[in-house]
């Protein structure tokens, strides 16, 4: 009989630990990120003198926006980005969405370039609830690219 071993090894990183930074700095915990992914369109084309199939040649990169959750606070940060950039001054930034091991220790780092926020929405409400309010805000990005994956 065979030696049969995992295919996987180490463990999978659990989702619930990571940060999100901007200038090198946390500046706010979120509970919530999601969106981070990448396309790249494709186009048919044919020649006269090739085979009786299309060729797919590849096209764009395009980029999903992403959306951060976090228990609003007295920390108006977010909210002052939105609020500016509504009033006309572009304030791009970059972001890293860091992902850790269980130990803590950094595993993925996901750089985003000339981040800016689409939108920003309020918690919603619920005198019924215990729940935390939850402001979240949309950020669209031009690419990223990934420093580090161990």
């Amino acid at each position: 009989m065979p030696d049969i071993k995992p295919p996987h090894k180490p463990d999978p990183y659990h989702s619930y630990n990571f940060f999100v930074e901007w200038n090198g700095i946390i500046h706010a915990g979120f509970r919530q990120c999601t969106g981070l992914a990448s396309t790249q369109n494709s186009s048919d084309y044919r020649e006269g003198t090739d085979p009786l199939t299309m060729r797919k040649l590849p096209g764009l990169n395009s980029y999903t926006n992403i959306t951060l959750q976090r228990g609003i606070t007295n920390n108006d940060e977010l909210w002052k980005w939105r609020q500016n950039l509504s009033r006309g001054t572009v304030d791009r930034r970059d972001i890293s969405i860091v992902l850790l091991d269980q130990t803590g220790q950094e595993k993925i780092r996901w750089n985003l370039t000339n981040c800016w926020p689409t939108s920003w929405k309020a918690p919603d409400f619920d005198a019924t609830t215990d729940g935390a309010a939850i402001e979240s805000m949309e950020l669209a990005y031009e690419g990223f690219t990934v420093d580090k994956w161990s």
